[in-house]
């Protein structure tokens, strides 16, 4: 039987620490679906639309066949049962992290019981790198190049330039 994997979040921009995970889990299960969460109601402000991040993605996962990247809004749990996946992945930066990932996880397993979560940690060059750091030192003007993809690197410069004038 063939498992497959969610890997969701709003990715806004996608880091080396989320393709880190997202390759990790590659090479555990079948299939890994990339989901880029919509996300209009919540309080994070982003920096690309839902299509731009979808794009990036689809960029930066391209060489991997077991990676697909698609775009969801709702319950997560719906997106997951749609597209017959039975593990959801999520990534542990820090214990400070694991409160949160855990409430998420028991919310999820009690709306859709045959679905598991898994944690992947984070590896270790990776425990302090945030989407939310990698804009505001963008922001700043500081280097962010050590922390994206290319492409990535590259759409972010050119949205901190069109917002600076």
């Amino acid at each position: 039987m063939l498992i497959t994997a969610v890997y969701p979040g709003t990715f806004d921009p996608i880091t080396y620490g989320h393709s880190d995970i997202a390759q990790r889990a590659a090479n555990m299960f079948d299939h890994v679906i990339f989901a880029v969460a919509d996300s209009p109601h919540t309080n994070k402000r982003p920096v690309f639309t839902l299509a731009e991040r979808v794009a990036l993605a689809q960029t930066v996962f391209h060489p991997y066949d077991n990676i697909k990247v698609k775009s969801f809004s709702g319950l997560l749990i719906n997106f997951a049962k749609k597209n017959k996946a039975r593990i959801i992945i999520r990534g542990l930066r820090a214990v400070s992290d694991f409160e949160y990932e855990f409430q998420l996880a028991g919310m999820n397993r009690s709306l859709m019981p045959d679905i598991e979560t898994v944690f992947l940690p984070t590896s270790p060059q990776y425990t302090y790198l945030s989407s939310t750091l990698a804009k505001e030192v963008a922001r700043l003007g500081g280097n962010v190049q050590p922390f994206v993809h290319p492409c990535v690197y590259a759409a972010l410069l050119a949205k901190m330039q069109a917002n600076r004038q």
